[in-house]
């Protein structure tokens, strides 16, 4: 414990709070839009907070607190259980690669479920754990039981998708409560399907030195009339000492083009490794 106390007073020393703040909302400025930001180091020490206390929409960020459940629930859904799919439980509209690689159905277990829809956001395969774990409300109960607020999962993706846009704000988490979420993940299949995501590879990853590793889970909206309402990652970075930083970047209501709103979750993350890696 004695080192570990100066390791601390070095980072808020070489990096002030209000410094790295400032540097945030200069780089959330050009996003045209509402940015929330919550990152902190896992193993205790400086934090830093934009908006961290708003609502914002989580599109398929929402997976990541879904497939927590499922993880916890494995007496009831042991991961090596098979779930049989039929081409009816496809939404053409919908991100599926099971759609897209077994048309005519598959047999896939719930952990291959829980990788589908974690690495690859597929939404065919939250939206049947989902169901396997009885809905909505299991989400929520499971989100109180580990003391996890101002995280909303009220509906399936097929629901959000097909009921107009206001519903993806219903779903809704806040920096500061995804933050939380992930110091309370705790379940290593997880932790390493996060770090094989595929989406979002300019995001949280996207300025980092090349080798980082990053578990996360991205979430994005359509565009309607230029304006976006979600581009959003948030994760787990290991730091070269070991440490993590825990980290939500959520850009909401946004009219800028996909490539600035990307890039400012990716300068936003290399701004909070440049000081807190010093």
């Amino acid at each position: 414990m004695g080192m570990v106390l100066p390791i601390l007073w070095l980072l808020a020393a070489s990096c002030p709070a209000d410094s790295l703040k400032t540097s945030l909302e200069h780089i959330a400025s050009q996003a045209n839009g509402r940015v929330g930001v919550s990152a902190a180091i896992l193993e205790g020490g400086p934090s830093v907070a934009l908006r961290g206390a708003e609502h914002f929409p989580m599109q398929s960020v929402y997976k990541l607190p879904i497939a927590m459940a499922v993880a916890d629930a494995a007496d009831r859904l042991p991961l090596d259980r098979k779930i049989r799919l039929t081409p009816q439980d496809y939404e053409p509209r919908l991100h599926s690669p099971i759609r897209e690689k077994h048309p005519k159905g598959v047999t896939l277990t719930v952990a291959e479920l829980l990788r589908y829809s974690v690495s690859e956001s597929d939404n065919t395969a939250s939206d049947l754990l989902l169901k396997l774990l009885g809905g909505p409300p299991r989400v929520m109960s499971y989100l109180d039981r580990i003391g996890v607020r101002d995280i909303a999962v009220l509906n399936s993706e097929h629901e959000i998708n097909t009921a107009g846009g206001d519903r993806q704000y219903r779903n809704f988490a806040t920096p500061d409560a995804a933050v939380l979420l992930l110091r309370k993940l705790n379940q290593p299949l997880l932790l390493q399907y996060m770090t094989q995501t595929v989406t979002g590879p300019r995001r949280l990853k996207g300025l980092l030195p090349p080798g980082t590793v990053v578990a996360h889970k991205t979430g994005t909206s359509g565009t309607h009339d230029g304006m976006t309402p979600a581009t959003n990652d948030i994760g787990l970075v290991t730091l070269p000492n070991g440490r993590h930083i825990v980290i939500a970047v959520f850009v909401s209501d946004a009219r800028a083009s996909e490539q600035i709103r990307e890039g400012v979750i990716a300068r936003i993350a290399k701004a909070v490794w440049d000081c807190w890696s010093r």
